[in-house]
This record gives C-alpha cells, structure tokens and sequence, in this order.
C-alpha cells in the first residue's frame, strides 16, 4: 500500500504541474516564464560546451573543417558570361567550345546540385548537445560526456513524458471540443467558440513542445476572406501559426487518427478537405478555395505554396495556383532556431511518427516569425510572377535563399520547360550576337 501510496502522489503532483502550471496558463495565451529561463539556461549551456570544444580542438590541433556551401565553388555569372571566359574569342557564332559549359553544369548538378541540399539537415555553427552534424564536433571531454548524459535523462525521462501527456490532452480536446461545438445551430456564438477551441488547443500542444515563438509585426496578421502563404519546414508550421490565430486548412482527407481530427475540426470550422480524385482536378480546388475567399466573415486560408518541406536554410518555387484565386495575399517567414533542435522534415527519410519522436526528444522549439505587409497582384502581373514575388519577400525577410527550383524535383524529373529554358537563353545569346554582327 505504501508503494501504491507514492506512486499516487507521484502521479497527483504531475498533474498539478501539467494542468496549472502548464495547460491552463497556455489556454488563457499567458506564460509564467519557466519557459523563457528554460531556454536562457540551454543557450549558456550550449555556449560553454562550445567554448569546452574549441579549447580541446586547441590543445589537441587538427584542420578544421569549414562548413560547407557546396562542393563547389561557383561564379554566379549569367551563361554569356561564364561561356565568354571558355572561349578565345567573341560571340560570333556557334562553337564547339560551348559544350564544356553544358558539360560542366551537367557535373556539377550531378555532384552537388541546389535542391538535394535544401533536403539534408541544416549544418550547425555550434553543437547542441544532441547530434554532431559537423566533422569539427569531435572532441571529447569528461565533463562534456556527463553534461551529454544529462541531458539524455532531462529530454527522454522528464520533457518526453510531458510532452506525450500535454499532446494528448491537446489533441484530446480538439476532437471532443470541436465535436460539441459542431453540432451548435450556426451563428456568431458558434464561430467564437469553434475559434476559441482551435486556439486554445494549438496552444497547449505548442507548450507541448517547449515552444517559444517571437511574433514580428503583428499589425500585419492575416486578417479574414485573405490567403495566408508562408514558406514551409514542418508540420508543426501549422501549430506555430494557430498558437496566434485562427486558420482555416487546406488539404486531402486522411483516413486514420488524422481523418477522425479532421472530420471533427470541420463540424465546427471551415476548413477546406478535399478528396484525393478532388485534388488532381485544379479547377474544382481553385473554385473551392475561391468561393472561400469570397465570403469575407470566413477564416483566412493557410496554404504552404512550395508544396513540400524544406531545410530552413532556403525558400524553393511557390506554385502559381495559390495565386490564381485572387484576393488578398498575406506573407508569412518562418524561421527556426537550429541549436535546439533540427525541425526540418525529412519525409524520405523518416515517417511522421518517428519525426515527431525527435522532436519530442529536443531541446525545445524555438522559432521567429515575421508577419509581411499584406501584397496583391499587380496590373499585367500573372500568377507566377506574383508568386515568385511574393516569394522573394518571405525569403528576404528571414534570411533564406531565394531559389527557383520546384521542390517537387526531389521526388520527379525535371520539367521540359526546365530543359528549353536553358536552350532559349543560349539560342538567345547565339543569335542576339548575329544580329549584332550584322549592325556593325
């Protein structure tokens, strides 16, 4: 009995902490800043076992190894320019020598091409105590072992178990809440609550992972009959993004955990579910999604327009059909912290379970996210130079690399028009030299 006795208090002592130092503080939006001393702590923590790493790299000299940009060192020239120093002479008509320009392209995508790299975890500038992603974190210390083995125990044995349980009390209450308030006549009493229960539980799921969120610019929110675009690293982007206000998703219906939270977050909100035969069909998506749009008392839509995660280190090409809808266009960075955690997604690499075991398994999440000016298309822009421009904004914002790949390239060939892109420049080059020639 005694046993029993302990292991009862035990058990009523994690609940007081998990429900009212935790939950209900995080469903109310306030913090008691356990959180905030949290991450204070790690910071140092990883400071000091940094500083432990490069005096032991010093006593123990060896070549450092840089962090790599690339295999290769390229020019960043246009094509004109780049075969201009292959040849002995001017544009003035087609040459052999050209080819070793294709040639070397050809090597270098082969070798180390831009959008294999934004699908690899990001290299780190300091370690972080969980994996060593670079060769010049090899050094190792008494004291750095035990720090390491403590930390094991804190992130396995205490973070873990909190997490699992705060997770499950949020997810918990999206189903049986969002079912309740489903079956509610509709009305502006029912779209508070509905938007209340949504918030309330992406709350409690963010605490759920030692989430800590910088929210920039806040006047620039998403406001209601708007899209909401923002590049994407995680899944989790949608937790971060409805910790602060309500969305209504975009997506294909799942069959599973996550079709039952799909099927009870639609009884009380919009959000826009489609069929998998639906979203093969561009016409019947964008209608949809347009007439969404239309109706201004409606949750702005939240659409990641890359279609795939990427490493945090770039934005890949937006698809235009996000900005064929119309209306207006709300940008949003998101920017994720490395050193407490790689939140980027694999999906090749691992599945959503195993994905979210690390992450529940980290120091904690932490992440900035800017809220851009509110952007529209422009007279004689079309959908792709809007979503290109948009884009360029998000990525400029956060410090990423704006790149014009399709991420859908790690999984499919490269387009056609990739292909004859690159031959029109060169056909360009070769005949705007002619006719040059012939002026003269």
């Amino acid at each position: 009995m005694d046993d029993w006795s302990v292991a009862a208090g035990l058990f009523q002592v994690w609940m007081f902490v998990v429900i009212f130092l935790i939950m209900l503080p995080a469903m109310f939006g306030l913090s008691l800043g356990v959180t905030g001393v949290y991450i204070r702590t790690l910071v140092r923590i990883l400071e000091w076992a940094t500083l432990r790493i490069q005096r032991g790299r010093q006593q123990q000299p060896s070549d450092a190894v840089p962090l790599p940009d690339g295999i290769f060192e390229r020019a960043g020239g246009s094509m004109e320019e780049e075969m201009g120093q292959l040849r002995s002479s001017g544009f003035l008509e087609f040459s052999l020598s050209d080819a070793f320009y294709f040639y070397q392209k050809g090597l270098e995508s082969i070798m180390d091409d831009q959008v294999t790299q934004r699908f690899s975890s990001e290299e780190l500038a300091s370690w972080n105590l969980l994996t060593r992603t670079n060769q010049n974190f090899r050094y190792i210390s008494l004291r750095l072992t035990v720090i390491w083995g403590v930390g094991v125990f804190v992130r396995y044995c205490v973070l873990f178990p909190l997490r699992i349980t705060l997770a499950t009390i949020g997810l918990s209450w999206l189903v049986i809440g969002t079912s309740l308030v489903g079956f509610l006549p509709e009305s502006s009493v029912k779209t508070w609550l509905s938007e209340l229960v949504h918030l309330t539980c992406y709350r409690i799921c963010s605490r759920g992972l030692s989430a800590t969120v910088l929210y920039h610019n806040k006047e620039n929110k998403p406001q209601k009959g708007g899209i909401c675009v923002a590049n994407h690293t995680t899944p989790i982007d949608v937790v971060i993004l409805a910790n602060d206000g309500c969305y209504a998703m975009v997506g294909q219906i799942h069959g599973g955990l996550m079709g039952v939270l799909q099927r009870s977050m639609v009884r009380s909100c919009p959000h826009v579910w489609f069929e998998r035969s639906e979203m093969k069909d561009r016409h019947t998506v964008t209608s949809r999604l347009r007439a969404h749009v239309a109706a201004k008392t409606k949750l702005p839509i939240l659409i990641f327009p890359e279609g795939t995660c990427v490493n945090n280190t770039s934005v890949m090409m937006f698809k235009k059909g996000s900005f064929e809808i119309g209306g207006t266009i709300y940008p949003v960075t998101i920017k994720y912290d490395a050193r407490f955690g790689d939140a980027f997604w694999n999906s090749s690499k691992y599945n959503m379970v195993s994905y979210l075991l690390r992450m529940m398994t980290s120091w904690a999440v932490v992440v900035n996210v800017w809220y851009l000016p509110p952007m529209t298309r422009q007279d004689g822009e079309d959908a792709a130079q809007f979503a290109n421009r948009v884009k360029s904004a998000i990525a400029h914002r956060g410090g990423l690399l704006d790149l014009a790949w399709d991420g859908g390239l790690k999984r499919d060939k490269v387009k056609e028009s990739f292909k004859e892109e690159q031959q029109k420049k060169y056909s360009s080059i070769i005949v705007g030299q002619e006719v040059l020639r012939e002026r003269h």
